[in-house]
């Protein structure tokens, strides 16, 4: 297997309904990793970028969350009709799509 150029986690927290931090499970994140999939096989590359499911991986209120390395870019509110934007602009591009960012204090 080669080693990936990128790799990307997206969260698949679930907590129970109700919950007060929420969970991307609840915000759509099946459905988000499906859609990372499909487009990492519709492109062919599986010898390049890896798509990976995670535990909780940051800020439950801004789910779905998806975090990229080796960069440690954090989206949130990451939506299927996102995911081709960041393909073609990050992943492929190096330049990760603004609008999606997490903000900076998220990380202090």
């Amino acid at each position: 297997m080669p080693k990936p150029k990128k790799h990307v986690f997206v969260c698949s927290q679930s907590r129970p309904p109700g919950h007060p931090r929420g969970s991307c499970s609840q915000n759509g994140s099946s459905e988000l990793l499906q859609a990372f999939w499909q487009e990492l096989q519709k492109r062919n590359l599986f010898d390049s970028i890896a798509v990976t499911y995670s535990g909780c991986i940051g800020p439950c209120d801004m789910g779905p969350n998806v975090l990229v390395y080796p960069e440690g870019t954090l989206y949130g509110r990451v939506t299927k009709s996102d995911v081709s934007e960041i393909f073609d602009s990050h992943l492929l591009g190096d330049r990760p799509v603004e609008r999606l960012l997490a903000p900076e204090e998220i990380w202090n």
